[in-house]
C-alpha cells in the first residue's frame, strides 16, 4: 500500500488572475496526514480556509469556485491538478486573494515547482476510491458524458468535438502518473476568438494575454473586428497565423486543447476529496459537468465509506472453502450451518457468504406469512465464518471447536429475508491468546450493512 505525502518545503507561486486580472500570491504548504488540500484566504479577517471539497463550489463558469461563507477562491482546477499528479496529498494552499493566478495558462510552473521541493513520505496508508461497477452522467443540454469503470489504477481519457474547422475532434489519455508532469501540465488553456469580445464585456478575462492562452480563430473575422478586439484586449493589435491561432507560439502539442480539458478534469475530480481507483472516460467535458460527475462520485465515495470495506463478491471466482469443505472443518450439521462457502481468508479477515432460502426451517415459526431471518441465526452465521479463521490459525484445524464467549454491540440494521445473499467478514480485533479469540463482524446484504457485532471465542480441543 502506498503512504499519503505533502511536501517537504513551503514554495510561492505569483501571478494575475486570469478573469479578476488582480495580483496574488499563492503559496503551497506542507499538511499532516489526513489534511487533504485546503485553501485560506490570508488577506481576509481570520484567514478563513475553504476545503477544496465539491460541497464547497458555487461557481464554474470557465473555471472552477469554492466558497465558504463570505470567502471564496476561483480557478482552483489548475493548482488541484497539479497537486495530485504530482503525488501530493495534503497540502495547505495560502492565497492573498480571490483568485488562483493563471501562470502561462498551464500548471507546469507548479509542477516544477513541486518537483524542485521534493515530497515527503507520511506515516499513514493512502485511501483510494475505489470504483467497483459501472458509474455514468450524462447532460442533454451539452452533449457532456462520464463513464466510470473498475481498474486496478486511475486512467483518464478524454474526448472533445468543437465542431470547429481548426480544433475538430481530439483525444487525450493518461494511464500512468509518471506522464504527468511531461505530457500534461505543460498544457494551456485555450478559447475561441469569437468568444473573447463576449467574455470581455462580461468582465471576464481581464487578465488573459496571449502568453496566457491559446487562441483559436475558426471563423475569419474583419480587419475593423480584430482592430476593436485589440482595444477591448488592451492590445497593439491581434492577427490570426496560418494555423487558425490567435498567437505567436505555437501549440505545445497538437492536441494541446484536449490535454488541457485532461488537466481541468482531473483538478475538478480531485474535489471528491480522495483519490481514485478506476478508469474514466469524459466526452465532451466542462467544468460545470465536471462538478456534476464529481457530485455523483462524492455521493458513492461516502456510501462506499458508510458500507465499511464490503467485500466484492464474484459469483464466478473459486471458493477458498465450498460447501462440502466446510461441512468437513465445522463440526455444525442441518439444520444449523450457516456458511455455504468461504470467499475470502487471510491472517486478519475471513469472509463467508450464506445463501438465505425460503427452505431455511426457521421461517416456518418466524414469521408464518412474513419470513424474517432471526438475528440470533445472523450472529451464528458470524461466529461459524469467524470459526473457519480461528481454526485455520491452528496447526489442526479439523481438532478443535469454537465456543461463543460474549457478543457485544451488536446491531441489527435491516431484517433478512429470503432470497438474500449474505456477504459474512469478519476480523479479528487482536491475536489469538490462550484460545481466546476476538473479533469485529459486520454482514452485508447487497450495498447494506444488516447487522454488526463484536464476537468473543474460545477454541477448545475437540475430545
Amino acid at each position: 500500500m502506498a503512504k499519503q505525502q505533502t511536501i517537504k518545503k513551503a514554495f510561492s507561486v505569483k501571478g494575475i488572475g486570469l478573469h479578476t486580472g488582480e495580483s496574488t500570491t499563492m503559496t503551497f504548504n506542507p499538511a499532516v496526514v489526513g489534511h487533504g488540500f485546503k485553501f485560506q484566504r490570508i488577506d481576509l479577517d481570520k484567514q478563513p480556509i475553504i476545503p477544496a471539497d465539491v460541497s464547497k463550489v458555487t461557481e464554474t463558469n470557465r473555471g472552477t469556485t469554492i466558497q465558504r461563507g463570505e470567502a471564496q477562491v476561483t480557478t482552483v482546477e489548475h493548482a488541484l491538478s497539479a497537486l495530485i499528479g504530482l503525488g501530493v496529498d495534503n497540502c495547505l494552499i495560502e492565497i492573498d486573494g480571490g483568485e488562483a493566478p493563471i501562470l502561462d495558462g498551464s500548471n507546469k510552473i507548479i509542477v516544477e515547482k513541486l518537483a524542485k521541493v521534493g515530497l515527503e513520505e507520511q506515516d499513514a496508508e493512502r485511501e483510494y476510491f475505489v470504483i467497483e461497477e459501472p458509474i455514468s452522467y450524462k447532460n442533454e443540454e451539452t452533449g457532456a458524458e462520464f463513464l466510470a469503470l473498475p481498474a486496478d489504477e486511475f486512467e483518464l481519457t478524454v474526448l472533445i468535438d468543437y465542431d470547429s474547422p481548426v480544433l475538430g475532434k481530439q483525444y487525450a489519455e493518461l494511464t500512468n502518473w509518471s506522464d504527468y508532469a511531461k505530457e500534461i501540465a505543460p498544457c494551456r488553456t485555450f478559447v475561441f476568438l469569437r468568444e473573447l469580445e463576449q467574455l470581455a464585456k462580461r468582465g471576464l478575462i481581464k487578465g488573459g494575454d496571449l502568453d496566457n492562452a491559446v487562441v483559436i480563430a475558426d471563423k475569419s473575422m474583419s480587419k475593423k473586428s480584430l482592430t476593436a478586439l485589440a482595444k477591448l484586449l488592451d492590445k497593439p493589435s491581434v492577427a490570426v497565423d496560418k494555423e487558425g491561432i490567435l498567437n505567436t507560439t505555437s501549440l505545445r502539442f497538437k492536441n494541446e486543447p484536449a490535454r488541457h480539458k485532461l488537466l481541468d478534469v482531473i483538478g475538478d475530480l480531485t474535489l471528491i476529496g480522495q483519490r481514485i481507483k478506476g478508469k474514466i472516460i469524459a466526452k465532451k467535458p466542462g467544468h460545470a459537468s465536471n462538478v456534476e460527475f464529481a457530485k455523483i462520485l462524492k455521493t458513492k465515495l461516502v456510501e462506499q465509506r458508510k458500507l465499511g470495506g464490503k467485500p466484492r463478491y464474484d459469483a464466478n471466482v473459486e471458493p477458498i472453502y465450498t460447501a462440502n469443505q466446510v461441512y468437513e472443518l465445522l463440526p455444525h450439521r442441518y439444520p444449523f450451518q450457516l456458511v455455504d462457502k468461504i470467499i475470502e481468508l487471510t491472517d486478519t479477515k475471513v469472509v463467508g457468504v450464506k445463501n438465505v432460502s425460503m427452505n431455511e426451517p426457521f421461517f416456518k415459526g418466524h414469521f408464518p406469512g412474513n419470513p424474517v431471518m432471526p438475528g440470533v441465526l445472523q450472529t451464528e452465521a458470524m461466529a461459524q465464518t469467524g470459526g473457519i479463521l480461528a481454526l485455520t490459525k491452528q496447526e489442526d484445524p479439523y481438532g478443535w471447536d469454537t465456543y461463543f464467549l460474549k457478543l457485544n454491540n451488536v446491531k441489527f440494521k435491516k431484517m433478512v429475508v429470503p432470497g438474500d445473499t449474505l456477504i459474512i467478514k469478519c476480523e479479528l480485533l487482536g491475536p489469538i491468546r490462550r484460545g481466546i479469540v476476538q473479533m469485529k463482524s459486520t454482514v452485508y446484504v447487497g450495498n447494506s450493512i444488516v447487522s454488526e457485532a463484536e464476537l468473543t471465542a474460545q477454541i477448545v480441543k475437540r475430545e
